[in-house]
Order: C-alpha cells, then sequence, then structure tokens
C-alpha cells in the first residue's frame, strides 16, 4: 500500500528532496511519526512518500499535482493544506479566499479520482492557535476555521476520510499551552506531529486499513 502525503511546510518538515533513502525522505513532522507507526507494524505492508512543499496554498497543489501525486499511483492520499491560503493573505495579499479555495480543492479532489479511481483520500482538517506568528492578527488567521470547516464538507459531499484536528489541538493547549504543541501557532514541535499522526491514524484504522 503506497501512501503519499501531501502538503505545505506542515508536511514537508525538512525532507530531503535530494535522497529517498527512507532514513531522509520523510522528514521530521507527522509523516514521520506515521511511516514509523505503520512500518513498525507492518513491516513491508507500505511504501511512503512525502510530497509537502514549504509554503504551499491549495492552487499551488493543484498545479503540480501531476507530477507529484498521479505519477506515484498512490493507494491513498492525504492532504493537508490551508493554513497559508489564509497567511499569505494576511502578509502580502497573495492568500485564496474561500470561495475560490473550494472551487480549487473540489477540483483536485475530482480530477485525482477520475485519474486514479481506486485512491483513498484522506483530508486533513486545518488548523491554528495563538501564539507569535498568529497573535498579532489573530481575528484574520481565526478565518482558518471557516477553511476548515469547507474541508470537512468536501469530505462528506465525496465519501473521503477527515481527520478532525482543530479540536484536539484546542484541547491540548488549556494543559501545556499552544506553543508546546504549535511553536509559532502554525508549525508543530515533535509534540504537535505526534498529535497529527495520532489523530490521522485513529482515521486510518477506522476508515481505510
Amino acid at each position: 500500500m503506497k501512501i503519499l502525503f501531501y502538503g505545505d511546510s506542515i508536511t514537508d518538515m525538512g525532507r530531503d528532496r535530494e535522497n529517498e533513502h527512507p532514513a531522509f525522505k520523510m522528514g521530521i513532522g507527522y509523516p514521520n511519526f506515521i511511516a514509523g507507526a505503520l512500518a513498525y507494524e507492518n513491516p513491508e505492508k507500505y511504501e511512503f512518500v512525502n510530497r509537502g512543499i514549504s509554503g504551499n496554498r491549495v492552487v499551488d497543489l493543484y498545479a503540480r499535482i501531476k507530477e507529484d501525486v498521479w505519477n506515484h499511483e498512490p493507494d491513498v492520499l492525504s492532504i493537508l493544506i490551508g493554513i497559508n491560503d489564509v497567511w499569505h493573505e494576511i502578509g502580502r495579499q497573495g492568500g485564496v479566499d474561500i470561495v475560490r479555495w473550494e472551487k480549487v480543492y473540489r477540483m483536485l479532489i475530482e480530477d485525482t479520482l477520475a485519474r486514479l479511481p481506486n485512491v483513498k483520500i484522506i483530508i486533513c482538517e486545518p488548523f491554528v492557535l495563538k501564539e507569535s506568528a498568529t497573535s498579532e492578527q489573530w481575528k484574520e488567521f481565526l478565518t482558518v476555521k471557516e477553511y476548515a470547516k469547507v474541508a470537512k464538507k468536501l469530505a462528506k459531499e465525496y465519501g473521503l476520510t477527515f481527520v478532525p484536528l482543530q479540536a484536539a489541538f484546542d484541547e491540548v493547549e488549556k494543559a501545556h499551552g499552544a506553543g508546546y504543541y504549535l511553536f509559532d501557532g502554525v508549525h508543530p514541535t515533535a509534540a504537535g506531529a505526534k498529535l497529527i499522526a495520532t489523530e490521522w491514524l485513529k482515521a486510518f484504522q477506522t476508515k481505510i486499513n
């Protein structure tokens, strides 16, 4: 079973683009935690591919989908996208508004299902916490939660697996603070990556595996 992780820096997390050796190609984020858990329990059953690229928005995912997804013909496609579509608008008016975001995300799903009719798609919920990179424009960053509602709606509409993440981050933040899990409110620490992987594996084991 080939599992491909697709998204932005939260998925990328320093993966080595020049070295496809398993020790380097997954980065240090949640895909590595997932790969470690599944490969440990079921040696040689899975193949893992990380195609996260830092800074990506949904339009960037769509632009590179043939080379980075379809050509790999994955059995499972896991997508986490949304924070940069909001953040880039706040920072330099380069974001993707929510109406266009839904249109492009829908195209990405429909075109992928047409090209790979047997692929199982996992939609991960975009998330945000109030920390160093988000506190100053916190009201604007809260828009991410509206994008999350769209992601959940699309997953339901197309019968895809949805991984809820915002509520899990909100809960753990109460005990240890946002920075313990998302060091700047966006990017996960090791604990944050482990949280994402844990929620992802719950959904994967229930709906797919």
